[in-house]
């Protein structure tokens, strides 16, 4: 991902699913509306490094509502939470 600031972050510790999925789409919108352009979700990695925030929060900005703002996903840097966080690259809103 492009060296552009993390303009916002999301924490889904403690989250149940349907919760998370939730957070997720709302931060999304809320931040591409805000003019982010790349954002930090921290999933956690779970008990046995394979958590289901972790392996979820893919499948859920790939939804039809947010995928259209999204330009792409990489693993975070270690300092960001490494194999428990993404980065989201952010599409420019068309105004």
């Amino acid at each position: 991902m492009a060296r552009e600031p993390i303009a916002g972050r999301l924490d889904l510790h403690g989250l149940t699913q349907d919760e998370a999925r939730l957070a997720v789409i709302a931060f999304i919108r809320r931040e591409h509306a805000n003019g982010a352009r790349a954002v930090l979700i921290i999933t956690g990695k779970g008990a046995m490094g394979d958590g289901v925030l972790r392996r979820r929060t893919p499948e859920w900005l790939a939804e039809p509502s947010v995928r259209p703002l999204i330009a792409g996903l990489s693993s975070a840097e270690r300092h960001h939470g490494g194999e428990g966080a993404l980065y989201v690259a952010l599409k420019r809103q068309h105004r």
